[in-house]
């Protein structure tokens, strides 16, 4: 059973993303906090979110995007 390196590299990229994300929620969200009378405190808040959702879910179809690639799992 061989490695699919494409769907490998793929899901690589994909947990690169997903760091940047774990670095750009924490600090959106803390900045939020930080400024909670500043007009913009929501949707700065709102975005950090988001972020962190596409960072959880960009996690988790990483992985599995890297188990199909082990595993040979056709699409």
């Amino acid at each position: 059973m061989r490695t699919n390196k494409d769907l490998l590299l793929k899901g690589v990229k994909f947990l690169g993303y997903t760091v940047a994300l774990m670095f750009a929620a924490p600090f959106a969200i803390y900045q939020a906090f930080k400024n909670q009378e500043h007009p913009l405190y929501l949707p700065v808040l709102i975005t950090g979110l988001i972020l962190a959702i596409g960072a959880i879910g960009l996690g988790f179809y990483g992985i599995k995007t890297i188990m199909d690639s082990m595993f040979n799992k056709k699409k």
